[in-house]
């Protein structure tokens, strides 16, 4: 194959790495892509920094060797934290892209100028997000909480053996997270806009918004990374030239370390992907 042939590699801790792959899909529609879940070991952000650090580095070298991917997008906010700094520098000719909690357009898009984030511990815990966060200090108010559980929760809502309790689980947890951070509205001193901190919560915004009302303003990141990686693509002349196959299944492999069934599940209902695009990933990874 020649360079511009080869796939973009996409992982995340479990499915919430869909997100970002959806916006990919939309912004790069000739492109073949290689998503890894490594739901065997999420969710990361309940982990350590080194655990993290040891699965990112893994699964990029399981994705070079056996995918030959041209680009790598971590689409982790945890796993961006911990571990993206390394692999930029033990793969200088890869081009990179990670996640972050969206700050600064939420601060562009804030008319009370008090913005909520919710995200794992281990994204609120890291120097990375407390770089970010100095980063927009003076800009505006932000209220930070750690939602233990919820990425596990949502994980879980797409086994059908666990659904129902798991639905029923992050509709408790959202509704504890947010009383827990104030009052949210377009009132004076009231958060119009919540940043979702992590690529899983993109998935119940549904339910978010039904909790929260028609005023606030919910900001994930997906598109942005999606532009982001546009830009690498064509910087490092990698773009794809000619027209990806016609079938979805042929642009887009998907693969899990852990219950195959749940992803199977997730990619039909968020990608509505058939089930022959996913996999089990290798029991080495």
């Amino acid at each position: 194959m020649t360079s511009d042939q080869r796939p973009i590699g996409v992982f995340d801790s479990g499915i919430g790495g869909l997100s970002v792959l959806q916006a990919l899909h939309t912004e790069l529609p000739h492109e073949r892509f290689v998503y890894l879940a490594d739901n065997a070991h999420a969710p990361y952000g309940e982990k350590t920094d080194l655990y993290v650090r040891q699965r990112t580095h893994a699964i990029t070298e399981h994705l070079l060797a056996q995918h030959q991917i041209k680009a790598l997008v971590v689409a982790c906010n945890t796993a961006t934290a911990a571990a993206i700094h390394e692999l930029r520098t033990q793969h200088p000719q890869l081009p990179l892209v990670g996640v972050e909690p969206a700050l600064k357009p939420a601060v562009a898009l804030s008319q009370t100028g008090h913005i909520g984030v919710i995200a794992t511990r281990g994204t609120v815990a890291s120097d990375k997000f407390a770089r970010l966060l100095e980063s927009v200090q003076g800009q505006a108010r932000f209220t930070v909480q750690a939602c233990n559980g919820l990425a596990l929760a949502i994980e879980q809502s797409t086994l059908p053996q666990h659904a129902a309790q798991a639905q029923k689980r992050i509709t408790e947890l959202l509704a504890q997270y947010t009383t827990a951070m104030g009052t949210f509205g377009k009132g004076p001193g009231q958060m119009d806009t919540l940043v979702l901190g992590c690529t899983h919560y993109v998935f119940v915004e549904k339910p978010l918004k039904a909790l929260l009302g028609p005023d606030v303003q919910l900001v994930s990141t997906g598109e942005a990374v999606a532009r982001q990686t546009r830009r690498l693509l064509e910087t490092a002349g990698l773009l794809r030239s000619d027209p990806a196959p016609p079938q979805t299944i042929q642009r887009m492999r998907l693969f899990t370390t852990g219950d195959l069934h749940g992803l199977e599940a997730a990619a039909r209902r968020w990608l509505d992907l058939p089930q022959g695009a996913c996999h089990k990933a290798p029991e080495h990874v």
